[in-house]
């Protein structure tokens, strides 16, 4: 798998998707078991594939129709 193409996001970010705060994927991660599980990159860096979180936006914006 080429790593290059991958795109990692803050919990910042995904907050803002959802129209949250940073602490809401931290939260999902235990509540919710479809949710991506964050990647550790470095001892301070947790990050979430981009790709992930949209394919679990697009599978809560199918089951809500």
């Amino acid at each position: 798998v080429n790593n290059m193409n991958r795109i990692y996001i803050r919990d910042t970010e995904i907050g803002q998707r959802l129209g949250t705060c940073r602490q809401t994927p931290w939260r999902l991660v235990k509540a919710d078991p479809t949710f991506p599980k964050p990647i550790r990159l470095t001892a301070g860096c947790t990050r979430w594939l981009l790709s992930e979180v949209e394919a679990w936006e697009a599978s809560k914006r199918k089951s809500t129709k």
